[in-house]
This record gives structure tokens, C-alpha cells and sequence, in this order.
């Protein structure tokens, strides 16, 4: 179905000069992390038996529980789940927001990264085992970041007026979603597949923790991803101490701003600024950030106040209650898993190598950060165009307007007066001498015409090059209608595209050629291009 390019991270610009850089090993980054995300830096880690104090038995009980609230959950997800029992098994970790019907593509692309380290990491390390999770943020409660998707230059969003953390929303509303995916899959080849997964999932499930859990393991459940819900009372009774050490000690957010001044001081740029309080008090129908108070502690907004035993109470009795922001939220992932790796995007990873001052100071294990597959899918079609307007998949990642310029150039040649320029600046050279030898006063005034006659040639030139534009103006059509399919507004494909647009023409063959492809460690942009 598709074959393979690549292209270098630093020619698609995917990623920040901070990633590039650590990617590169750039040496003044070194303190920022522990192992180097190779077969090198996995077997170092290995060795040094990071995980001696994980609460096995706790999680292994809690994901069987959890993986029993759908009924799709797999024999090989379940089978992995039991294997975290043992001291010789690890995790490899990705996490998202519970997007509808997944998203943007490249939460794809994150589950099949995860799913191939795994692999990898088995084949290399015979003697462990290495279970793929996603995390869900069901915790999260920025939801207009994830009540929508694309299909086919449509905008499909769940209107709904709940509130809160993500995860407790209920799924009747999203019936209006449904007929309008009915409406737009028409007669397509898989169209039934695809309405049907999303009537099981969203339909057919109380919640959108559930329905999303439903939905990854129809995707995914045959290669034994197995899935957390960090909204749990049992697994928050194992990170009290590091909730304690945030709420009373402010931990994170001291070492983490120490962290960033130092890679500010090397030049780069936060990502993630930790608050002094970085959790959120949790009910069903809210999440409020909690902080200070002249009093003590209190929800943000709300006419609450918490003393410091008060406080302390909720956190030993009703640990459930309090949810860790983006900032601390790594840290309970590494907490309660046996986690070696966290697979991320751009953005993540560049929050990520703010923390490892915080996880030193928190005495617990910080992870190796590995980046999740770039992919981009180009089908014949548009292939076609591509080579017939001269260029190559990967000089598609060059502004629209780099791309128009090589191409008028190439077709119609540039218009410039350079030589004329320079023959005008002689001719001027030689008046402002003249006048100069009369009275100096007048050279400005030589030099003020030579520079408007400079401005008319370029306005010249300016005309000239618009008019041969426009000659090439199919050609730059076609361009424009190529790079915005391959640039959705000008957004990058995978962050735009939903994987129904393929899906419906491909089912679930297309999910299996795009695992096929992906690389466990990837150091490069990946183009598939349709055969």
C-alpha cells in the first residue's frame, strides 16, 4: 500500500532547536536527561534495575479492573497486564487527551511508536518483557480542545454544555455527531466499519473514558496495548507522598523553574511554566486549580477554604479528589509504572526536559524520551502533481511562497535590473562628486535621487516579476491546491486529518500498512507514499 522516505527532522522542522539539539546529543543539554533514546541507552537503563519499589501487585489489580469496563479489551492486552506482576517487565508509555474519534492523525502515529518500542525492546531484550500503554488524560478539562474532528474539509464538534474533567462527560449528545459522520461517509467502501466503530464506542458507553477505551482497543487491542485511566482512587493512594511534597513544599515548582533558567541560560525557551500549587481539586462536574490562601488552601474562584490539616486529611482520605496538572502528571506516570520510556511529540518532549532536576529531587525515575513517528501520507494523485510541477515530496515542507518562487523561476525566469542598479549607482557616484566639489552641501540631495531612482527600479521589477507570475498562474494554482492538501490550513497534515479520511476508503488494512511502517526509533520525518 505504501512505500517509505524520510526526510531529516532539521528539512521538516517538526521539531524545536531544543529537541533537534538533544536529538543531536548536543553535549550542553546532557544534564537534562538520564539515558539517550537508542539500544545503548535502553541496555545502560536495564542494567541499572530502575524500578525496585513499583507497587505491582496494586497496579496489576487496578488494570484488570479497569481493562473490564468494556468488553473488548483483548486476550494480549489483558496478558500483559498480568506480566506487570513481575520484576522483569517493563513499560513503554504514550499519553493523550481522550480526542473524539482520536483526533488529529498523529495519535495514531503515538499508539503505533509505542507499540513497535515494545517490539523492539523484546527483540533486543529477550530476557524482559515491555508492555505499550496509553495514558488516558481523562482528567483533563480543556474541552474545546478535543471535541471536534476533520473528515473531508468538515468540521464535525460535540456540542455540550457539561463541564469538568473530560473523562465523566456523558456520551448521549454525541448521537447529532453521529448522523452527520453517517451523512458525510455516504457509500464509501468501509463506511459501515467506520460508523460502526463509532457507534459502539461513543453510543453504546455511559462515558467518554469509557467510550475512548472502547474505541483504542478496537484500534489497537490485538498488539496488547494496554490502557490507564490515572483517575483512580487506588492508584492516587500510591502517589500521596509526591501529592504532599507539591501541596506543602512546592517541590515542582522550584525545581522545574531551576531547570528552566538553566536551559533559558543555554537558550531555549520554556514550555511549560509549573505553578506553585500544581494540582486541581476534582469533582464530577468540575476541575478547579487549587492554591494559597491567607487561610490556607483553596479552589480557585470559589468561596472554599482548606487549613493545612484539612488539607492534609483530603489528600490521606480522598486522594482521588486531587488531580495533578501537566506538571505532575509525569511524575505519577512514573510513579506507579515500571516505565522506561515516554513517547511524545514535539511539544511534550520539550516539557519533559524541564523536569529531570524535579524527578532527581522527587527521588524517582525519569525516563527516556523518545520521539513518536512524523509521518506524512501522500496518495498517488497528489504524488503525481508533485512531480509534474517539478518538485519532490520533501521540498513540500518549504513555505508556499519559497515553492512559488522556485516555481516562477523555473518556468518564467526572474525579472531583476541588477546590472542597471549598478550602472545607476556609478552615474551617481560621479554627480554626487561633481556637486560635491561645488558645495558638500548638496550631496544629500544627489544621494536622496539616487535612492529614489533605486526605489523606481524595484518597483519596476516588482511589476515585471507579478506579470510573470501570472503567467504561471496554472502552475501555481496547482501548487497551492497540492501543498494545502499535504498542509491543511496550513497546519501539518497528521496534527489536521482525522484517520477516517483513509479509513473509509481502506478500513482497517490501511491501520495495519501504517504499523507496518513505523519505526520504533525514528530519526527522521516519514513520507509514505501510496503505491
Amino acid at each position: 500500500m505504501f512505500r517509505k522516505e524520510r526526510v531529516p527532522f532539521k528539512t521538516s522542522g517538526v521539531l524545536s532547536k531544543l529537541v533537534n539539539d538533544y536529538l543531536d546529543r548536543n553535549e550542553s543539554l546532557r544534564n537534562f536527561y538520564n539515558y539517550f533514546p537508542d539500544r545503548a541507552g535502553f541496555a545502560d537503563c536495564l542494567k541499572a534495575s530502575p524500578y525496585s519499589k513499583v507497587d505491582r501487585e496494586t497496579l496489576f489489580s487496578e488494570l484488570e479492573e479497569q481493562g473490564k469496563l468494556v468488553a473488548n479489551t483483548s486476550a494480549s492486552s489483558f496478558g500483559n497486564i498480568s506480566k506487570l506482576k513481575s520484576g522483569t517487565t517493563y513499560t513503554v508509555t504514550t499519553g493523550h487527551q481522550l480526542c473524539l474519534f482520536t483526533g488529529p492523525l498523529y495519535f495514531i502515529h503515538k499508539i503505533h511508536t509505542t507499540i513497535g518500542l515494545a517490539n523492539y525492546l523484546k527483540q533486543q531484550f529477550p530476557a524482559y518483557d515491555f508492555v505499550p500503554v496509553y495514558w488516558m488524560a481523562s482528567e483533563d478539562h480543556d474541552f474545546e480542545e478535543i471535541n471536534h474532528f476533520h473528515l473531508f474539509g468538515k468540521k464535525l464538534v460535540w456540542e455540550t454544555a457539561q463541564k469538568g474533567a473530560v473523562g465523566f462527560f456523558t456520551t448521549e449528545s454525541l448521537k447529532s455527531v453521529f448522523e452527520q459522520l453517517k451523512e458525510i461517509a455516504g457509500t464509501a467502501a468501509h463506511a459501515q466499519a467506520a460508523l460502526s466503530l463509532f457507534e459502539n464506542a461513543y453510543l453504546k458507553h455511559n462515558n467518554l473514558a469509557n467510550a475512548t477505551r472502547y474505541l483504542v482497543n478496537e484500534l489497537f487491542g490485538k498488539h496488547g496495548l494496554v490502557i490507564v485511566d490515572g483517575n483512580s482512587k487506588r492508584l492516587k493512594e500510591i502517589f500521596k507522598p509526591w501529592l504532599k511534597q507539591d501541596i506543602f513544599d512546592q517541590t515542582a515548582f522550584t525545581e522545574v523553574n531551576r531547570n528552566i533558567d538553566s536551559l533559558k541560560a543555554l537558550g531555549y525557551e520554556a514550555q511549560v511554566n509549573p505553578r506553585e500549587i500544581n494540582c486541581f481539586l476534582l469533582d464530577e462536574n468540575k476541575r478547579t486549580r487549587i492554591e494559597r490562601t491567607e487561610n490556607g488552601f483553596g479552589p480557585v474562584g470559589e468561596n472554599k477554604t482548606f487549613s493545612e490539616a484539612e488539607m492534609l486529611s483530603l489528600i490521606e482520605n480522598s486522594a482521588e479528589k486531587i488531580s495533578p496538572n501537566v506538571t505532575l502528571r509525569p511524575l505519577y506516570q512514573q510513579v506507579i509504572l515500571p516505565n522506561l520510556a515516554y513517547i511524545g511529540g514535539p511539544g511534550e518532549l520539550a516539557y519533559w526536559l524541564e523536569y529531570k532536576a524535579f524527578f532527581d529531587a522527587a527521588n524517582v525515575f525519569y525516563p527516556i524520551l523518545v520521539p513518536r513517528n512524523f509521518v506524512m501520507l501522500i496518495d498517488k494523485g497528489t504524488l503525481g502533481k508533485i512531480e509534474k510541477l517539478g518538485f519532490k515530496p520533501e521540498d513540500f515542507f518549504r513555505s508556499e511562497n519559497e515553492l512559488i518562487n522556485v516555481l516562477v523561476e523555473r518556468t518564467a525566469g526572474t525579472f531583476d535590473l541588477d546590472s542597471e542598479k549598478n550602472d545607476l549607482q556609478k552615474v551617481f557616484e560621479a554627480i554626487t562628486q561633481k556637486v560635491g566639489d561645488i558645495d558638500k552641501s548638496l550631496t544629500g540631495a544627489a544621494q536622496a535621487e539616487y535612492q529614489k531612482a533605486l526605489n523606481g527600479l524595484d518597483g519596476i521589477s516588482g511589476k515585471a516579476n507579478k506579470a510573470m507570475k501570472q503567467k504561471s498562474e496554472t502552475g501555481i494554482n496547482q501548487l497551492k491546491n497540492t501543498r494545502q492538501k499535504l498542509f491543511p490550513q496550513n497546519v501539518p497534515q497528521e496534527r489536521f486529518e482525522n484517520f477516517s479520511v483513509y479509513f473509509l476508503k481502506e478500513g482497517f488494512p490501511f491501520l495495519e500498512a501504517l504499523f507496518e511502517h513505523s519505526e520504533a526509533l525514528s530519526e527522521s520525518q516519514l513520507l509514505l507514499l501510496q503505491e
